[in-house]
């Protein structure tokens, strides 16, 4: 149901599960589990996996917690995309790698559920993309100190308010990872 013209294909989109990124957040190893069967599936069904990598002053390029969790390895020929803001899209290559591939919905996961997900979510959509998050498979840190909710509040109201998220031509929804469909959100 795109808005994007000629662009029947899903994508897995991979956020920022590095080293650095995952220390500590709730729910780690199940999270990369879920993400890593998502990984598999889509090679699986010939789905494109493109895998993103945030760098900025804690997150060093180069750096050991630059680089993404052992657990999940990226095959040579999946696109990785370098983003220096929460939003995937902004001032990087995702948008020419996607529009390649014919790419007009996409299935999310990733890190951090309340900075690079929503900002990625939010920026795919007003871009014309379907957009799935899959609500066991992002995960966040604890910002509390800062007056942020819980992890798991910020991941749970995430999922609920993702889950209604529609405008004209193209949605929004959630999904767990056994519910995860790469068919176009409209089977066709």
């Amino acid at each position: 149901m795109t808005t994007l013209p000629d662009r029947p294909n899903t994508a897995l989109l991979v956020i920022d599960v590095q080293k650095g990124v995952m220390a500590g957040t709730p729910r780690r190893d199940s999270v990369i589990a879920n993400i890593g069967t998502l990984v598999d599936r889509a090679r699986e069904e010939d789905v494109p996996v493109v895998w993103v990598q945030h760098s900025d002053d804690q997150l060093k390029r180069g750096s050991e917690s630059w680089e993404y969790v052992p657990e999940l390895v990226r095959l040579d020929d999946e696109p990785l995309v370098h983003k220096l803001y929460g939003d995937s899209f902004e001032d990087t290559e995702l948008e020419t790698v996607l529009a390649g591939r014919g790419v007009g919905r996409l299935v999310v996961t990733g890190a951090q559920t309340d900075q690079c997900i929503r900002s990625t979510l939010h920026g795919a959509f007003v871009r014309g993309y379907d957009v799935t998050l899959v609500g066991d498979a992002h995960t966040t840190e604890d910002l509390t100190q800062y007056g942020a909710p819980a992890p798991e509040q910020v991941i749970a109201h995430t999922n609920l308010y993702w889950n209604w998220h529609s405008a004209p031509g193209r949605r929004g929804g959630t999904v767990g990872t056994a519910e995860v469909t790469f068919a176009p959100a409209d089977g066709g």
